[in-house]
């Protein structure tokens, strides 16, 4: 071991991070010693001529899996503690960490010991998942640049240093610019409409910075309820601006502009794409992907836009003819839309969003998630005290089976605060690794941004949040039922992007079941679960501008895909353009002209959803079909959707354990008829 700091948590080998013992003067030395030690380790491998599995492979899983264990718990921090000082510390590790893997990934040694394993006698006798996972890494150093030579493979290296800089950048500037909007409210007429529980959260913020009255903010609930709820449309209309120009030359804070980062990091994309030898990056992406070329992707984008843009023309009209009788608007516009659509919804299916958050108290919805997981796994999740954490919040369970013993673990981190990125995300703590007589068992983070409890009330739910739960609980399931030993192909590693919001996609459909809501509703104050007249009325709306939602999903996957495959080095990025031609074709309500979408689009330009953000919609269609499958077989299903999908990692080729769960290839039939478009 390395020289390090005496008592760095991100050194010690415990089963958990000791979250509240890290310290941004930690980082830095952690990460100098984890390289220094994952070189050693391949430095040993390397030099001992080895050609059997257990000194090449495991060996090399071994090292990587120490120093993912130390890194783990400094990127997830940044994204739900950040600090100056720890936002300066991780982009000085994440800057060391990319160019020490920018070399590692050539390492010519390395490939060569993989090769010699892959061609040794024994491999065909290997396990399955073994040769997988010696057949994938042989691949990676490949898409890695390890064939490159001289100044190309110096370029390729300068590339991902580069390109992992300016994603940490981008997203900094979206929560700098998130953080940087607020509007100080002191007058509660302002804010008519805006439900009590909505409003308390606005008074919350206003506390946080000792004001009086209430405070609008870009954060995630501030921004839901003022869109939907609030009766004054030049209220709605500058929070709609403020919140679509963030990190853009458009906003009020044009310092955290995005746009010159998104134009550098397409044209790197695409740069290391060609070095690599292929066309573009958007065909470099399908590579690791179950779709065959990016034109088959837009081509099934284009299949969905053409169903349902009539579907979509009619939600508009709808809505457009509601808001002219209802609200004397002319014109709706998009900052219109979901107050518009919230009233339409309450008079035409007797919903009020407020009325069913009720119904939905966080502890309690948490409580029959439990169950819901329990009934279709056979896993409990039981409360641990006394775990270290980041925020008080923060809650943190072990996951057991029918032995009693944890085999798992998942902390979650559930509500919107400052210093943490919006959205919802599941990641990695630990991965399942069994390194000789010891198994590290498998720890997810599941982040969300729900709006906080009131000293009064625990918090509420809307059930898009419920739907949001469930889907990240997918994630963390797939990761942490996995029965693979190796974690580069254990979880949701290796798997197939396309492929790997199956088990997420497929969880949010329980949460349209009506066993399941009656486990996880209970009203907060009479403790009634969800009536089912309510239950029916929410179906009825279950596709109300269901067209607009799918058109909207379809307008930024082939923005996605386009921007990436007709990059042209001569004319630069033409990200505004781009946006406009595919609107043009796709859409039926454009937003103005000063919206800057993707300013703010982490998913593509700081996540791993670069020429891929079309995998929500290709796995849709499996989690559709999947579901169906389940319906058909009733309880039993979920043990074989267990068994073949979420214990199999990236064992085997997503489609093999589609088709394993559902006896056949996937059919799109059942998307089509999710969103209640024809066949």
């Amino acid at each position: 071991m390395t020289d390090a700091p005496i008592g760095n948590p991100l050194l010690t080998d415990t089963d958990l991070p000791d979250f509240a013992a890290i310290r941004p003067e930690h980082v830095v030395p952690a990460v100098t010693a984890l390289v220094d030690d994952h070189r050693a380790a391949v430095d040993r491998i390397t030099t001992s001529g080895a050609s059997g599995f257990g000194d090449v492979v495991l060996a090399s899983e071994r090292a990587d899996f120490t120093l993912s264990r130390g890194w783990s718990p400094v990127g997830h921090l940044h994204g739900v503690a950040d600090t100056p000082d720890l936002r300066a510390a991780h982009a000085q590790a994440q800057a060391m960490l990319s160019e020490y893997f920018a070399v590692a990934g050539q390492n010519r040694d390395l490939y060569a010991a993989l090769i010699r394993v892959a061609d040794g006698a024994g491999f065909p006798d290997l396990p399955a998942a073994d040769r997988r996972a010696v057949e994938l890494g042989i691949r990676g150093f490949r898409l890695s640049g390890v064939a490159l030579e001289g100044d190309a493979q110096a370029r390729f290296r300068e590339i991902g240093t580069t390109l992992s800089r300016l994603g940490t950048e981008f997203g900094n500037a979206v929560l700098d610019a998130t953080e940087a909007w607020s509007e100080h409210v002191i007058d509660d007429a302002a804010l008519a409409g805006v439900p009590p529980s909505a409003l308390a959260i606005l008074r919350s913020y206003a506390v946080e910075k000792g004001l009086d009255g209430w405070l609008v903010t870009l954060r995630q609930p501030s921004v839901q309820a003022i869109l939907t709820y609030a009766t004054d449309r030049d209220l709605r209309a500058r929070v709609y601006r403020a919140y679509n120009t963030r990190a853009s030359d458009q906003s009020d804070s044009p310092q955290f502009d995005n746009a010159a980062r998104i134009a550098q990091i397409v044209a790197l994309r695409h740069e290391s794409a060609q070095l690599l030898g292929f066309s573009d990056a958007a065909a470099r992406s399908v590579e690791t992907k179950m779709a065959q070329s990016a034109d088959e992707a837009l081509a099934f984008l284009a299949d969905l836009a053409r169903r349902a843009r009539p579907l979509a023309e009619a939600d508009l009209a709808d809505a457009r003819a509601f808001a002219k009788t209802e609200f004397e608007i002319d014109t709706l516009m998009p900052w219109d839309m979901g107050f518009v659509a919230e009233a339409l919804r309450r008079q035409r299916h007797g919903l009020d969003e407020e009325a069913i958050k009720a119904y939905f108290p966080l502890p309690h919805v948490l409580s029959g998630v439990r169950s819901l997981v329990e009934r279709l796994y056979g896993v409990r999740l039981i409360a641990r005290e006394g775990v270290s954490v980041w925020n008080a919040s923060v809650l943190y369970y072990d996951l057991v089976g029918v032995s009693g013993v944890p085999f798992a673990g998942v902390y979650l981190d559930l509500h919107a605060r400052g210093g943490k990125r919006g959205g919802a995300w599941m990641d990695v703590c630990r991965p399942r690794f069994r390194d000789a007589d010891r198994t590290h068992t498998p720890v997810a983070y599941l982040t969300c941004n729900f709006a906080p409890p009131t000293p009064d009330r625990p918090a509420l739910l809307s059930h898009n949040d419920v739907l949001t739960l469930l889907h990240e609980f997918g994630h963390v399931l797939h990761h942490v039922l996995t029965e693979v030993d190796l974690p580069s192909i254990g979880g949701i590693s290796s798997v197939e992007w396309d492929a790997v919001e199956l088990p997420s996609q497929f969880m949010e459909n329980f949460g349209w079941d009506k066993a399941t809501l009656a486990e996880v509703s209970r009203h907060v104050d009479t403790g009634a679960a969800l009536p089912d007249d309510l239950y029916d009325r929410m179906l009825g709306a279950r596709r109300f501008q269901a067209g607009l939602f799918l058109l909207r999903q379809i307008e930024f996957a082939t923005f996605d895909l386009r921007l990436h495959r007709d990059f042209d080095p001569a004319v630069g990025a033409q990200v505004e353009q781009t946006l406009a031609k595919v609107r043009a074709e796709v859409s039926v309500m454009a937003p103005p002209e000063w919206s800057r979408f993707a300013n703010a689009f982490g998913h593509v330009f700081a996540g791993g959803y670069a020429a891929g953000y079309y995998s929500y919609l290709w796995a849709e269609l499996l989690s559709a079909d999947a579901y169906e499958g389940f319906a058909e077989a009733g309880p039993a299903a979920g043990d074989v959707f267990r068994r073949e999908i979420l214990s199999r990692g990236a064992s085997r080729p997503a489609a093999d354990s589609f088709a394993a769960y559902r006896g056949r290839a996937a059919k799109p039939d059942a998307l089509l008829r999710h969103y209640g478009l024809a066949a």
